[in-house]
């Protein structure tokens, strides 16, 4: 056999693509599923429930499509609405209560979201921008969720601090040198007297579990006079509940002052107005 010995430059002439389909069996019965369905069916609470009783998997594929989110944002939303179910978003669980099942699908704006599908006139931008919501779109909701809930917090602490606070910096912790980033450093990166982390997912992930790593640098850098309160959200945490009683147990330790969900802005602004006056921070 001869020996050969081959470039960058030769086999970048030879690449081209690689033929793919997004088509699976799943997809190929769910599209025969779609030939089924009526252009004008009314959905209520008896439809469907007819419809998850003749075909589970396909009608659930169909309503999530309908209110877009993945199959896991589906679970999550739909065990956070009612923590009862046995198996989640599964067909067990409807089995065991087929009434509250679908009142929770009904619960999470199904029949709203149909309603509009509907009424809607689609055209051929429509068809380029779903197909951008199914790519890039996925990633990007994470990551907007995130923002937003940072944004949710950076309001209440300017109306508290002004611009008294450094933002995304790595802080100035208790050995005098730079070796954790928070997101929210008051009244500013040389050793703050006030420490804010914001952590918001929306699925199951590597990131979740990052979130511990993160708050254990944060405890372990700062000192220990400092305020350290942490903001999170989402029902991601009710499929990481171990994760999530991690976090509470470094708070009842001492380790995190109080830990804040979106709900609790009265809360986080109060608490911040108490440690400026309480920490002289003018």
């Amino acid at each position: 056999m001869e020996r050969h010995s081959q470039t960058v430059t030769e086999l970048k002439g030879l690449l081209s693509e690689v033929k793919t389909d997004w088509k699976d069996d799943i997809t190929l019965k769910f599209i025969e599923f779609l030939g089924a369905v009526s252009n004008n069916v009314f959905l209520d609470e008896a439809a469907i429930t007819k419809m998850l009783e003749a075909d589970f998997d396909n009608s659930i594929l169909y309503f999530r499509l309908i209110l877009e989110q993945s199959k896991d944002e589906f679970a999550i939303t739909l065990k956070a609405l009612y923590i009862d179910f046995p198996n989640g978003a599964s067909k067990t669980s409807f089995r065991h209560d087929k009434q509250k099942y679908v009142s929770k699908l009904i619960e999470c704006g199904l029949i709203d979201a149909y309603t509009h599908f509907l009424s809607k006139d689609f055209t051929w931008k429509d068809i380029l921008l779903e197909r951008l919501k199914g790519g890039r779109g996925s990633a990007i909701k994470g990551q907007t969720r995130g923002r937003n809930l940072e944004d949710f917090v950076q309001r209440i602490v300017e109306t508290v601090y002004g611009d008294r606070f450094n933002p995304k910096v790595s802080f100035i912790g208790r050995d005098g040198t730079k070796k954790a980033k928070a997101d929210f450093c008051i009244p500013g990166k040389d050793q703050p007297k006030i420490v804010i982390e914001v952590k918001a997912y929306g699925a199951t992930g590597s990131k979740q579990s990052d979130v511990i790593g993160d708050i254990e640098k944060i405890i372990k850098e700062k000192r220990n006079d400092t305020f350290f309160l942490l903001v999170t959200d989402g029902v991601t945490w009710l499929s990481r509940i171990s994760d999530f009683q991690t976090l509470i147990r470094f708070q009842n330790e001492g380790h995190i002052y109080r830990i804040y969900t979106q709900k609790m802005e009265r809360e986080l602004l109060s608490d911040l107005l108490e440690l400026r006056k309480e920490l002289r921070i003018e």
